[in-house]
């Protein structure tokens, strides 16, 4: 068997992963541990830079978070042993949903749409990602034992 081998996700791989997905994962520090919270997401693309936009209740964990903050996707195929994940680091911030059209652009169309209505945006200073390619698997059985 050869070995499991890991790739580095190029920036535009990243990318097309961010958009294609919605559900991802907010780490956070909340009384000096951290915390990783599931979110619904969007990838807000404009000329200059990319962010991941995010709607949550007001008050809450998140909204009250520290601005360093890291996001993550990720996709595991538990019975090949192959995955990929793709992280976010950067800074969180508020967002005022009603500047240039942010709301009608970039909802992230929280599952949970009730209450969600502190708007959030994570600006990235690092996007990074990877791949984790299962060993080659040999033939399970040996020919000697049908001869």
């Amino acid at each position: 068997m050869t070995d499991a081998w890991l790739e580095s996700l190029s920036f535009e791989d990243c990318l097309h992963a961010l958009r294609e997905s919605s559900v991802g994962r907010i780490a956070v520090v909340i009384d000096d541990f951290p915390i990783v919270l599931p979110v619904n997401y969007k990838l807000v693309e404009t000329a200059s830079l990319n962010w991941v936009a995010l709607r949550t209740r007001p008050g809450n964990v998140i909204e009250r978070a520290p601005m360093n903050v890291a996001f993550e996707i990720d996709g595991i195929d538990p019975a090949h042993q192959e995955g990929w994940s793709v992280l976010v680091r950067g800074t969180l911030h508020d967002v005022d949903p009603d500047a240039a059209d942010f709301r009608e652009r970039f909802d992230p169309e929280p599952w949970l749409a009730a209450e969600r209505e502190a708007w959030l945006a994570v600006e990235p200073f690092a996007i990074t990602g990877r791949r984790l390619h299962a060993a080659e698997r040999k033939w399970p059985f040996s020919p000697r034992g049908y001869l």
